[in-house]
C-alpha cells in the first residue's frame, strides 16, 4: 500500500511535469499517468508521480485528515 498525498496542480510545465502544492509546499511532479490533468485540479501524488485526479472535496478531506495526524504526532513528542 502506498501513501498518496493530495496536491493541487498550480501550473502545467510540459506534457510530463507540473508544479503542485499542498500545505504550503510546492514540488515538481510527473503527470505522465494523468494526461487529462489541468491547472487547478487535485491529484494524489506518490513518490513524485501524480497517480490519480481526485475531486476538490475529497482532496480537502484528505488534507484535513493528514493535518490531524501531524498535530497528534507533534503532541506525542
Amino acid at each position: 500500500m502506498c501513501l498518496g498525498i493530495p496536491m493541487k496542480i498550480v501550473e502545467i510545465v510540459n506534457n510530463f511535469t507540473a508544479l503542485a502544492e499542498t500545505m504550503g509546499v510546492r514540488r515538481s511532479v510527473r503527470i505522465d499517468m494523468v494526461p487529462e490533468v489541468a491547472a487547478g485540479d487535485y491529484v494524489l501524488v506518490h513518490a513524485g508521480f501524480a497517480m490519480q485526479v481526485i475531486d476538490t472535496e475529497d482532496a480537502l478531506d484528505r488534507m484535513q485528515y493528514l493535518e490531524t495526524i501531524l498535530v497528534k504526532l507533534e503532541e506525542e513528542n
